[in-house]
């Protein structure tokens, strides 16, 4: 993710003594373009109408995920807060400080994983901004992952990147699906074949099927993610590169979009670069054949970064890693 220039991830977890769960903060450059795709019939949303490409606000400052649930929005408040204090915001006043910080946030389910009450606060938020940073980003059982499952394994934080077209496309999933991300009858990731120069680290995919626990897996999840890209965009063109990577999560898991999870994608537009234009009926055919091109990437950055957040979990309150059910397999 932190491939495009200027985005900024922090993580904040807390794990053990009856906690398992965290939130994790990408912060957008200045005048970065948002925009949102929602799916599945369970969702836990902030600020996702704003969004909308009729309505009135176009960029976002920061985007919050994290664990919880409907209780992990509180999030977000540490967020705003840790932008306010820096002046970064919609100015809606004549002074410096007279901003209102725009944070969209999504969560997802992960209450089961530690004891009940114990879920992110606006002090996650606010922890997550102190820890953001443009290096490479931690993946697995950490921030908004750190309680994640996926079907009958545990699931985490992926991310991954892709040049097209002079564009830098990257995504970050919090990987926390009611459908499998493995076909358990050979153990071969849904999305495998999406990899690039052997990014999963696997010296073979096995054969074999799963030998699992008998405890079937809470199917109340929903995974949620950001991508963001280096193109000048508008909202509704950001929104295309969302519904993109929808299709990239439903690569990467069987069945997608269910009605216990809330599939929320966020598109953060850096607006580096403008797209090119060209005559056409429909607008300009080279803006919307570069368009498509970024949605394209979209889907691929997204499947990869699921599979990320598959292989680089450990367990997670007695539900295995994918390491553990298939061992030998990850280098």
């Amino acid at each position: 993710m932190t491939d495009v220039a200027g985005v900024l991830v922090g993580h904040h977890e807390r794990t053990g003594r009856g906690w398992a769960t965290g939130t994790t903060v990408l912060l957008a450059p200045e005048s970065t373009t948002g925009a949102v795709d929602q799916r599945g019939g369970a969702p836990g949303t902030r600020e996702t109408n704003l969004l909308e490409p009729e309505n009135l606000v176009r960029y976002v400052d920061a985007v919050c995920l994290s664990g919880g649930s409907a209780y992990g929005l509180a999030a977000a408040d540490g967020v705003v807060r840790w932008l306010g204090e820096r002046g970064r915001g919609l100015p809606v006043g004549q002074q410096p400080h007279e901003v209102v910080p725009i944070v969209p946030a999504a969560v997802l389910f992960d209450l089961p994983r530690g004891d009940w009450g114990n879920r992110p606060d606006a002090a996650f938020g606010h922890a997550a901004c102190a820890a953001a940073a443009g290096g490479p980003v931690p993946q697995g059982n950490v921030g908004a992952g750190t309680g994640a499952t996926v079907g009958s394994l545990s699931g985490g934080i992926g991310t991954a990147s892709e040049q097209v077209d002079g564009f830098v496309v990257g995504a970050l999933a919090a990987v926390n699906a009611a459908g499998e991300a493995v076909d358990l009858e050979t153990g071969r990731p849904y999305a495998a074949d999406h990899e690039v120069d052997g990014e999963f680290g696997v010296t073979a995919w096995p054969d074999r099927p799963a030998v699992l626990p008998g405890t079937e897996a809470p199917r109340l999840n929903t995974t949620i993610g950001v991508v963001a890209v280096d193109a000048a965009l508008s909202k509704a063109e950001c929104r295309r590169l969302a519904v993109a990577a929808q299709d990239g999560l439903a690569r990467a898991v069987r069945p997608a979009h269910t009605m216990f999870d809330g599939d929320t994608v966020f598109v953060m537009a850096t607006g580096e670069r403008e797209l090119p234009e060209g005559a056409g009926v429909v607008g300009g055919a080279g803006r919307a054949a570069a368009l498509d091109a970024l949605c394209s990437a979209s889907a691929r950055v997204f499947a990869r970064a699921m599979v990320h957040g598959l292989l680089r979990t450990g367990p997670t309150s007695g539900v295995p890693a994918y390491a553990e059910v298939w061992p030998g397999v990850l280098r």
